[in-house]
Formats: structure tokens, C-alpha cells, sequence
């Protein structure tokens, strides 16, 4: 269990931020968790992660893939391969800054509750129903209010 949230979260922190520093990174793990808690989401890590419709595969009707940019994080159902290059250094970095996260270990939430997040050079029509918290890097956070 432990293991498999740390991949689903690295995996959605690598994809997102593999580019950003650690609190760039960590800011977009801490959304997951963030919504984990929330019970407007799904209560685990990989849930939370792989939100959104799917369908079956023509391929294999006994798989379900998600619907092209129908997913909570747009890396997940971009029609791109989700594999990353686990030799790399960045891959290395999200694992460990995952298990950070997961684990707890940075008790300021840098987001302030934020669930909701997107790249700075977007304009989603959902941010104006959230309230904006801060900015990282690049990425906007919001949060609902409750």
C-alpha cells in the first residue's frame, strides 16, 4: 500500500513539476494529499491520481483507459506514455520528495489546503469558483471554500 501511493504520487509530482524545485514539487504532492483528505475526492493516493472517466479499451474490453482530457491531472490522459524515464534524475528526486509527502514529514502545507492547482501560462474557467492562495513556481493554487 505504502509503496504503491508513493509511485502514484511521484509519478503525479514528476509529471506535473519534474522541472520545478523541491517546494514546487512538493506543493503539487501536498494537493494530492490535500484531496485525499477531502471527501469530495477519492480517499487514496492512486485515486485521487487516476481520477476521471475512462472506457474500454478496443484493444482489450477487460481495460478500462481514461477519455482524452477528461482527468483531474492532464498528464494522466494526454494520449502521451505515462512511463517515466526512471533512470533520470528527476525521476529519483520526485520518488524521494514523494515519500516525503506521503509520509508526513513536512508539517507546513505550503499550498494553504489548497486541491485545486494549474500551470501559470493557463486560464481555466474552474479558478474563478476556488479562492487563490498562492503562487509557486509555476503553478497557481486555489482551494475551495467550505
Amino acid at each position: 500500500m505504502f509503496a504503491e501511493a508513493v509511485m502514484c504520487l511521484a509519478l503525479n509530482m514528476y509529471w506535473e513539476a519534474k522541472n520545478q524545485s523541491m517546494i514546487g514539487q512538493v506543493a503539487v504532492g501536498q494537493v494530492v494529499m490535500n484531496r485525499v483528505k477531502d471527501s469530495r475526492y477519492p480517499n487514496t493516493v492512486c485515486e485521487v491520481v487516476y481520477q476521471g472517466e475512462h472506457r474500454p479499451s478496443w484493444k482489450d474490453p477487460t481495460k478500462e483507459h481514461p477519455v482524452r482530457h477528461r482527468c483531474q491531472f492532464s498528464w494522466y490522459c494526454d494520449g502521451k506514455s505515462d512511463e517515466p524515464n526512471k533512470d533520470s534524475k528527476q525521476w529519483f528526486k520526485a520518488m524521494d520528495y514523494a515519500r516525503i509527502v506521503y509520509s508526513g514529514r513536512i508539517a507546513y502545507d505550503l499550498t494553504e489546503g489548497s486541491t485545486h492547482y494549474h500551470a501559470t501560462y493557463v486560464r481555466p474557467s474552474w479558478a474563478k469558483t476556488k479562492t487563490r492562495t498562492t503562487r509557486i513556481e509555476s503553478h497557481i493554487f486555489y482551494r475551495w471554500e467550505k
